[in-house]
């Protein structure tokens, strides 16, 4: 029984490691997105916005499950938690900083056309951008392995 409330207290630490990661990503989308993310998303109801919040979330869900697999190690919890931080903020600075290279290869700004919202369909460009997070993802995560 002492296993399972020992496992219990590892996953909500490894959960509150990853939801500060999630936070970090929104912090730096919001960045490379014009407006607030929040008002954007929730308030205007930018369909845009969503698919990209929503491809970036589960793209540091993708990082973050990668790093918890690569961080068990003997060195300890403490040492898994770290590298787990550390490894998912670098997958959402390699994410943001692919938005920014791919935002200046791009007509226009990338973050302008992703929340253009065609009625009730989000640019294409929204799309690419969520799809090009998952993509990243992949790659760091494949690296932790």
């Amino acid at each position: 029984m002492a296993e399972i409330f020992e496992s219990a207290g590892q996953a909500l630490l490894y959960g509150l490691v990853g939801f500060a990661v999630m936070a970090c990503g929104f912090i730096a989308l919001d960045l490379v997105t014009p407006g607030k993310l929040v008002h954007v998303v929730w308030t205007e109801r930018n369909r845009g916005a969503a698919v990209l919040l929503a491809g970036q979330t589960l793209a540091i869900g993708l990082v973050i499950a990668d790093a918890i697999a690569a961080s068990e190690s003997e060195q300890g919890l403490a040492d898994g938690l770290f590298s787990t931080l550390l490894y998912g903020l670098v997958g959402v600075l390699v994410m943001t900083l692919v938005s920014v290279v791919v935002s200046l290869m791009t007509p226009g700004r990338m973050g302008h056309a992703v929340l253009d919202d065609n009625g009730d369909r989000p640019h294409p460009a929204a799309w690419v951008q969520a799809a090009m997070y998952i993509g990243t993802a992949f790659m760091v995560g494949a690296a932790l392995a």
